[in-house]
């Protein structure tokens, strides 16, 4: 047995969770989330918790199982805490500023890069080397804070660019000269 698929979904409070023709819909104080379940996994669901099961040992269902049962956690946790990246900016006149809904960087290009959330996520810009990226669901949070690293990611030089909070950036030794040649 799958060790993450055979543990039940507790439900807390405040949460609503209907399935119906392949789709789990989750809604709760945060907002509302959908997810399309292969057909292969069975879901059911009662006032307290949703358990999610399989068919045989095949491998794809195993794989599904787990899958399956922590996507769903994902979504009932997304709809009553959320989810949030913190973004730091390392850099010489390296900053991001909060223009609108969305977060404009200037770092060290020509231009800035202004990115625009999607639908559900907030950005948020406590001082111009930290952003917060937050919302409900945790796979476009993740994607909208990776697209905001992608726009200068660290280099292993001087260790300038966007970076996770809690990310560690392998520094290189930069060129060193052969005393006597």
């Amino acid at each position: 047995m799958s060790r993450i698929g055979k543990q039940p979904v507790v439900i807390p409070a405040g949460v609503k969770i209907a399935i119906d023709k392949g789709v789990v819909r989750v809604e709760g104080p945060k907002g509302k989330l959908s997810q399309a379940i292969h057909a292969n996994m069975t879901v059911e669901a009662d006032a307290k918790q949703v358990k999610v099961t399989r068919p045989n040992d095949e491998r794809l269902n195993r794989a599904l199982h787990g899958l399956t049962r922590a996507l769903i956690n994902n979504m009932v946790v997304g709809v009553t805490k959320g989810y949030e990246k913190k973004l730091k900016i390392e850099g010489v006149g390296f900053q991001a500023a909060a223009k609108g809904k969305g977060v404009e960087l200037t770092v060290g290009f020509a231009n800035r890069i202004f990115h625009e959330p999607p639908a559900g996520v907030t950005v948020a810009v406590p001082d111009p080397t930290t952003i917060l990226v937050s919302g409900a669901d945790k796979q476009v949070v993740g994607q909208f804070a990776a697209e905001i690293r992608a726009s200068r990611k660290p280099e292993p030089y001087k260790g300038k660019g966007v970076r996770y909070e809690n990310e560690v950036v392998r520094r290189k030794e930069g060129k060193s000269f052969a005393a006597g040649k």
